[in-house]
């Protein structure tokens, strides 16, 4: 058999067995199917996270019990123990701004640093006289005033209950550490009774003042409402508690005498604050 004519026949078989292959594979039950790579979607970096800003106008205060001692330095030196006859605390402004996160659309959590200012007036009774050769028929009365300042580091907690009309009322509350920071203590004695020799202060000491961190827990309530799809109003109240510390040292003669540690301790502070704020979502 010549190479042309082995040729001839290998084409030939090849061409009567296509038939028969498309045959095979049309008529294949189940028929194969290649499934398609899922659609690649990219991961949002901001998702789920957001922004905030607040002020707050503190509308009610209260400082707690305010104790102090006060130094005998006659031998072998001595210390007493008294507290502040009348007290009162004033604010006005507080601040606050922080990053938050959405776990679920009823669960949310920030971490927030917030502050105010506040000024502390207060005063003292004595059954002796004042400093300053008074009559001994007479009583001595201290009018006292300071400064402090708080900023806070707080973890937040919010359960959102539901959005109606785009409002959404929540509850939360925060633990967290404030960092109270008191200005200095400035006392003026007046001599008080029939018998004294001026109705004008018959001195004035100027007490340095403490700073220390102290433990705060907060509970808030309110409602966000959405100016858009990514920013939401947040009017709300909070009351916050912050527990007490050291307020202030001794003044520069009693300490000269003897006197150490600290004279005067505040009992912590409650606040009740109206609250305007803002929240972006990073989305």
């Amino acid at each position: 058999m010549t190479t042309k004519l082995r040729i001839v026949l290998a084409l030939a078989a090849a061409a009567s067995a296509l038939p028969l292959s498309g045959a095979l594979a049309a008529d294949y039950d189940p028929p194969i199917y290649v499934d398609e790579a899922p659609e690649y979607v990219p991961v949002e970096v901001g998702s789920g996270w957001y922004l905030r800003g607040d002020v707050g106008y503190v509308f009610n205060s209260r400082a707690g019990n305010i104790d102090y001692r006060t130094f005998d330095p006659g031998p072998p030196g001595s210390y007493s123990d008294n507290n502040f006859a009348t007290r009162s605390m004033k604010t006005d402004v507080a601040f606050g701004g922080g990053i938050g996160y959405h776990f679920t659309d009823w669960l949310r959590a920030d971490a927030t640093v917030e502050g105010f200012d506040a000024k502390f007036n207060g005063t003292t009774v004595s059954d002796g006289p004042c400093t300053g050769a008074q009559p001994a028929t007479t009583t001595c009365r201290s009018e006292d005033s300071s400064k402090f300042t708080t900023i806070g580091i707080m973890a937040n907690g919010y359960v959102d209950l539901g959005t109606y009309s785009g409002f959404t009322p929540y509850v939360g509350g925060g633990l967290g550490y404030s960092l109270v920071h008191w200005k200095g203590l400035d006392s003026n004695l007046y001599c008080v009774g029939a018998d004294c020799t001026t109705a004008a202060s018959v001195a004035s000491s100027q007490n340095g003042g403490e700073k220390d961190w102290r433990f705060t827990y907060a509970l808030m309530a309110g409602v966000a409402y959405d100016i858009s799809k990514n920013l939401k109003l947040d009017v709300g109240y909070k009351y916050k508690h912050i527990q007490g510390g050291n307020m202030f040292g001794w003044d520069a003669g009693s300490a000269a005498a003897g006197a150490t540690g600290i004279q005067g301790r505040d009992g912590g502070f409650d606040t009740h604050e109206f609250k305007v704020g803002l929240r972006y979502d990073l989305w």
